[in-house]
């Protein structure tokens, strides 16, 4: 709800510091003592379209912070969120502060939580925390848009709505399954002459992980065997010479044996020396052993692996991989023939579920459907009871429920909802704002917002002269409406009548006083008895009588029975 309104160099407005309660508040004051003034100050902090005009003449800059507190689960946070700006507290939600400044020459800059941000975003900010019925172009139930949700949440339809919107997203999900299956087999199939090719000659190479690693080292071997096997060979011819290692081991190894004893334990490190060195020397000599025969000094062999080695190697730059992906690649060209042989069989399948898919979605879709239909004439006969206490007797109201084109068909169902109302007898019902004048729309909207107060949760509103043209119990049905609204969310309304007025949990006066400089507007928050004074002026007009006191009293009296 909006707690504080501070204004600076706004038209007649010099410096103004406003608090506002919950519940009804009433706001009066004679005819152009500057309530509308009020208004375009409050609507540049919401984001409405500025003019210089509203700048207080000789000053620079006109400036006006709204401070709003909202509640934990208040939509308007997850917006403020997706810009990275928190609220500025955490108990109860948090408190949310619009500020917006308008220079002389037209320039204007907005702020949320003293975080600069965009006009557009103050806008959508504003809009989801005050809706303005009767001065601003701002009013959501006026939106088409707007109107299939509120019917929902009148009649209480979320979880046929949101059983709609999973199969919505079931079929989008089987459809979108199905094109990707179609479009692979497609490509296949322009691909199938290539990919047999390129899979025969795969298979036929039968390349394995890590050959061409174990091929470029044998093929190494190979290129220098004659030298590596001379070096082998002298390598054996050391190891043999005389006695050879493993003789001269042995005979020192048995030397040291003969004496260990009488040495005192001072031989042992040396022997088991030798004794290890005994092990690896004659490891040593039968590894030199195998690695000599294994050379291949076989010209038919070296021209084989180079073969083989080039022929991977040549595959994988015509497939533009590494050598040892070439497996992974068959395997793949492999598995694209094998979906041609059934890649049919499997869209089909796809295809059924997406028709599937589309059938629980026009049966969930149908009955969301059957239940707006119902909701509607709720909320036709909820309206129209509403109407003849607000002088709207003959009007009606409609709540049109059109089919949607099947390309227009989506997560919130195959209709379209439509608020539309005729103001006569017999008059073909029409939009809202294109059949109603000033004064029978913002009752329309009143109407509206009492049966649809749930449904439509905006945390505070604003009327502005919705009793312009009505009087005596009509006006009184009108103040009764909007008190019924205060009862639920935060409303404040700009009236000339006085029954409405007596409405108020809450009063404020609007005032023009003349200054050196010239006239200037003020708030005053009015007690009891300067209420009633107040009540009485709207009564009797310029001059207050004890009879119209006594008629405010009453109409006082009245509201708090």
């Amino acid at each position: 709800m909006l707690t504080s309104l501070t204004v600076r160099d706004v038209v007649l407005i010099d410096r103004l510091a406003l608090e506002f309660p919950a519940g009804l508040c009433v706001l009066t004051g004679e005819t152009g003592a500057g309530k509308s003034i009020l208004l375009d100050a409050l609507g540049l902090a919401l984001g409405v379209r500025a003019e210089a005009r509203l700048v207080r003449a000789g000053a620079d800059q006109a400036a006006v912070t709204a401070a709003f507190q909202v509640a934990p689960e208040a939509s308007v946070l997850a917006e403020l969120a997706e810009h990275g700006i928190s609220p500025l507290d955490d108990a109860g939600g948090g408190a949310v502060i619009l500020r917006r400044t308008l220079s002389a020459d037209g320039r204007s800059r907005a702020f949320v939580n003293d975080e600069p941000v965009s006009v557009g975003l103050l806008k959508r900010v504003g809009e989801a925390l005050v809706e303005i019925h009767g001065q601003f172009d701002n009013q959501r139930l006026l939106n088409p848009g707007q109107h299939r949700a509120l019917l929902d949440a009148f009649g209480g339809l979320g979880t046929a709505a949101e059983a709609c919107r999973r199969a919505w997203d079931a079929w989008q999900d089987a459809a979108a399954a199905r094109t990707r299956a179609a479009e692979a087999l497609a490509a296949a199939r322009r691909d199938e002459d290539f990919l047999r090719h390129a899979a025969g000659e795969l298979s036929v190479l039968a390349p394995e992980a890590g050959e061409e690693d174990r091929l470029a080292r044998e093929r190494a071997m190979m290129m220098h065997g004659e030298k590596v096997l001379e070096a082998m060979n002298r390598a054996r011819a050391a190891l043999g010479e005389g006695r050879g290692v493993e003789g001269g081991l042995q005979a020192a190894l048995r030397d040291l044996e003969g004496v260990a004893e009488k040495a005192g334990g001072a031989l042992e490190g040396v022997i088991a020396a030798l004794g290890r060195a005994l092990d690896e020397a004659a490891e040593a000599g039968a590894l030199l052993e195998r690695a000599s025969q294994a050379v291949d000094l076989d010209p038919r062999r070296m021209e084989t692996t180079e073969e083989r080695l080039f022929a991977l190697r040549a595959q994988a730059r015509k497939h533009n991989v590494a050598v040892d992906a070439l497996p992974a690649l068959l395997a793949k060209m492999e598995a694209q023939l094998a979906a041609l042989d059934t890649g049919s069989g499997e869209l089909q399948r796809l295809e059924q579920a997406e028709a599937e898919a589309r059938r629980a979605y026009i049966r969930a879709a149908g009955d969301l459907g059957k239940d707006r239909k119902a909701a509607a004439a709720r909320l036709d006969d909820a309206i129209v009871t509403e109407l003849a206490p607000l002088h709207l007797k003959g009007a009606r109201f409609e709540t049109r429920l059109t089919a949607l084109d099947k390309d227009a068909w989506g997560p919130a169902g195959v209709e379209k909802a439509q608020f539309l109302i005729a103001t006569n007898p017999g008059a073909e019902p029409g939009p809202l704002n294109k059949i109603a004048s000033g004064g029978e729309l913002a009752r329309f909207m009143l109407a509206l917002k009492v049966v649809l107060a749930d449904a439509d949760p905006v945390p505070t509103l604003i009327f502005d002269e919705v009793d312009a043209g009505i009087g005596g119990a009509t006006a009184a049905a009108v103040g009764e409406r909007l008190a019924r609204l205060g009862g639920c969310c935060q409303v404040l309304v700009v009236t000339h009548s006085p029954q409405v007025a007596a409405q108020g949990a809450s009063h404020l006066k609007v005032q023009k006083a003349a200054q050196d400089d010239g006239a200037a507007t003020t708030v005053a928050v009015l007690d009891a008895d300067a209420r009633r004074e107040e009540i009485a002026r709207m009564l009797a007009g310029s001059e207050v009588t004890e009879e119209a006191r006594a008629a405010a009293l009453s109409l006082l009296d009245r509201r708090a029975s």
